[in-house]
């Protein structure tokens, strides 16, 4: 894959005074035909990151809220084209730019855009417009943000040993987007870009206020079992003969609040709490048979999901369609249990007496388990024979 520049355009954010919280200025240095980035110093320092950025996976649902990568879309209104699309529009008058001033003019419009964005960083802003001249006739258009960094010191000579560099950047750490979006070579989707940023600023991604972003897939997940909880709550209460939606019942003139209606308030305020929670807890309300007919109706929609928790110290990971059938939790003596179960274990490096054990019989792990009897309590080692 062997991206051919057309045009660059290389700019740069700095403070305007010395707090590097304070206001930003930019400067552009230089915009760059083709021929001038062959025979520039630049092209070195970002020849593969058009490649890298190019074959960058990611998905329209992301594992997780936090992920570098996303794919954007274009927002638009219903019965309107791309064209109705702001950010779309600057775009397209990069890609299409007829000459470097003109490109450069471009370029200048979106830097605009991008300093009124909240919390910007100084460092090198580069826009630069490349084609796969095997595939497409239209180029891609590239935004690489570098942020400076600082305290980097290099040999200087014999006298001072090391000297301090004021302003430098380096290609670790790039945030960029790629338009149009390239899932597989062949194919482009013209609605979508790609957008990546490591760190967890996202002035990057919020400076684009004309595209959207799918939800996680524990988004997904977790909005569905609201629903499910939702249902549970409306059906459960509606058969106390009381309305699920007390607010509106009560203004329209409802009889005062009774003991139950204080109930299903105080378990709706339970359930709200849980969701909002960082770290939660088993909630002990619903039998076995309703999670399993829960999870299923998630992994029909959400197939290979990740289940993962910590019982104590331990965790355990596997997928959410383990539940019920590899992965089973209980009680016991009021203290919980979880049992895997499988036909292979396996081992990473390092050599533990675990993997010499002969597995005993499940009954006579549930008579340890039922009698209380654990290493751990008694502090004891068996002896070795």
């Amino acid at each position: 894959m062997k991206f051919a520049v057309q045009y660059l355009s290389f700019f740069v954010i700095q403070n305007e005074g010395s707090d590097p919280d304070g206001p930003k200025k930019y400067k552009h240095y230089q915009t760059l035909t083709h021929e001038e980035y062959q025979d520039s110093e630049l092209r070195l320092f970002l020849d593969g990151e058009f490649k890298r950025i190019a074959k960058r996976k990611a998905e329209i649902n992301a594992v997780s809220e936090q992920v570098p990568t996303k794919i954007g879309r274009f927002i638009v209104e219903p019965g309107h084209d791309l064209t109705s699309n702001p950010n779309y529009n600057l775009f397209q008058r990069l890609r299409t730019a007829a000459d470097k001033a003109e490109f450069h003019n471009c370029g200048d419009d979106l830097l605009r855009i991008y300093m009124d964005t909240n919390s910007v960083r100084g460092g090198a802003f580069v826009l630069a417009t490349a084609k796969l001249n095997e595939l497409y006739d239209d180029p891609f258009l590239f935004l690489f943000k570098c942020d400076f960094e600082t305290k980097i010191a290099r040999v200087s000579d014999e006298k001072s040993l090391i000297s301090q560099v004021e302003m430098a950047i380096n290609a670790k750490n790039i945030k960029s987007i790629q338009y149009p979006h390239m899932p597989e070579e062949g194919i482009l989707e013209e609605w979508e870009l790609k957008i990546h940023q490591a760190s967890h600023a996202r002035y990057f991604e919020d400076f684009l206020k004309f595209v959207s972003y799918e939800k996680s897939k524990p988004e997904i997940v977790a909005d569905q079992v609201m629903e499910m909880v939702h249902q549970y709550m409306e059906k459960k209460w509606q058969g106390a003969d009381i309305p699920y939606n007390v607010e509106d019942a009560e203004a329209d003139g409802a009889s005062p609040e009774t003991e139950e209606v204080v109930a299903m308030r105080q378990e709706k305020q339970q359930f709200d709490v849980w969701a909002a929670g960082e770290k939660r807890e088993l909630q002990e309300k619903w039998p076995h048979e309703r999670v399993v007919e829960a999870t299923k109706q998630i992994i029909d929609l959400q197939p290979d999901l990740e289940l993962k928790f910590k019982l104590d110290d331990v965790t355990i990971k596997g997928h959410m369609d383990d539940y019920g059938n590899n992965i089973h939790i209980a009680r016991m003596n009021g203290r919980y249990v979880v049992l895997i179960e499988g036909d292979n274990f396996q081992f990473d490096k390092g050599v533990s007496p675990i993997e010499l054990l002969h597995p005993e019989e499940m009954q006579e792990v549930l008579r340890r388990l039922g009698n209380g009897t654990r290493r751990r309590a008694s502090g004891e080692a068996p002896a070795l024979d």
